[in-house]
């Protein structure tokens, strides 16, 4: 079984699905990893690392399509809407292909990889389960997304983080407010605390307080019903329009007193929930800076503009998306270890074990056989019932 890695195609992307130190395992369990030409270099590893661990390196994204059973990208067909497309025509029947599909996302982009016989894993559909936790790529992802995003901040804020005693007298250190204390909100608390800022935090879910807490920052409470904020996985749940106008009301005063707001908030298949209003932004200082994690899927913020990066009244709003493609060695690196425990779960003696039983394979198994099988997936874009979905 031969798995391929072809270059990165999305613009400005410099990750790479496999880094050379998770080849040999690899190796061990029968698979034979070829990698186009200078796939590593963007995020730091030469062909000549690759070559070492045992891997062959070929020319030309064609002919690693053209060679290999089993295709591994970060971001495939779906989830890479600038050129992810092209890669369709090159996939062949029967051939498997697994990284980031974005699978609620570009219906059409699923279709045609199904209608290619190819048979996809969406590695963002890992279930949260204990024996998963190896291949829980967006936990990995998040964490760079999170520390990334306070470093911009403080790169873009004109005064410190730390508190300082000078001979100029004492400096205070800046404040810095986090909406939404998932993974990335939690690392972005971890690494502002780190910097020497103030952090304080606030999620509708009241169970991570703890974890807030645990890290030094503040937890933000607000009086608001909050009972049924959580899913089965631990994401936060979508609220009525209702609830986010109070939350709003509510975060006001605090986004107004921030130095820096970094806004985690996103609902799986939904639109990102307006949390910073125009009219919040405009009371904060000028100088401060808003960092918007979701800008990706919409934004958190209502000045927001995806992929952009800009200044209103002073207040700068940073929309930068794929965080975790400007840190791309460590990134790859997490990268490459979840999606190596992934391959090693789904392929035994060399081939790839299809258990419709096994909780990992049944949720991240997107098209086979010519079709849509992914029963969430199916539900969200309410596709008829289909007999091969799981």
């Amino acid at each position: 079984m031969i798995l391929g890695v072809p270059t990165e195609s999305f613009p400005g992307e410099r990750r790479v699905a496999l880094v050379p130190a998770v080849i040999p395992n690899l190796t061990k369990a029968g698979l034979e990893v070829v990698i186009e030409t200078g796939a590593g270099m963007g995020a730091g590893y030469p062909d000549a690392n690759y070559i070492a661990k045992g891997a062959k390196t070929v020319a030309g994204r064609a002919e690693v399509f053209k060679t290999a059973d089993v295709i591994v990208q970060v971001l495939c067909a779906g989830s890479n809407d600038k050129t992810g497309d092209a890669d369709i025509s090159l996939l062949r029947h029967g051939q498997t292909l697994i990284g980031f599909l974005r699978p609620l996302g570009s219906l059409p982009s699923l279709q045609a990889i199904a209608a290619a016989g190819v048979t996809a894993f969406s590695v963002e559909l890992v279930p949260r389960i204990t024996r998963a936790q190896n291949m829980d790529v967006l936990s990995s992802m998040a964490t760079i997304c999170g520390y990334k995003a306070v470093l911009l901040a403080a790169d873009t804020l004109p005064r410190i983080f730390p508190m300082l005693t000078t001979a100029a007298g004492t400096i205070t250190p800046a404040r810095i407010f986090v909406i939404g204390a998932g993974v990335a909100g939690l690392q972005a608390i971890a690494t502002a605390r780190r910097l020497g800022a103030v952090a304080s935090a606030y999620d509708l879910r009241p169970a991570v307080k703890e974890q807030v807490l645990s890290l030094g920052g503040r937890f933000v409470e607000l009086p608001l019903e909050t009972k049924d904020a959580e899913d089965a996985s631990g994401y936060a749940k979508a609220q009525d329009d209702t609830f986010y106008q109070r939350q709003r009301e509510l975060l006001g005063r605090v986004v107004a007193e921030s130095d820096v707001v970094i806004t985690a908030a996103v609902v799986p298949g939904r639109k990102p929930p307006i949390l910073i209003t125009r009219e919040m932004a405009m009371k904060m200082a000028p100088g401060s800076v808003i960092v918007d994690l979701a800008s990706e899927q919409g934004g958190n913020c209502e000045l927001t503009r995806s992929g952009e990066v800009i200044v209103a009244e002073g207040v700068t709003v940073i929309g930068t998306i794929n965080l975790a493609s400007k840190v791309p060695y460590h990134a790859s690196q997490m990268y490459a270890r979840n999606v190596s425990a992934f391959l090693l779960h789904l392929f035994k003696d060399g081939k790839l074990q299809l258990n419709p039983d096994d909780a990992v394979t049944a949720a991240t198994l997107v098209t086979r056989d010519g079709e849509i099988v992914n029963k969430l997936v199916r539900e969200f874009f309410k596709l008829p019932v289909s007999a091969a979905a799981t």
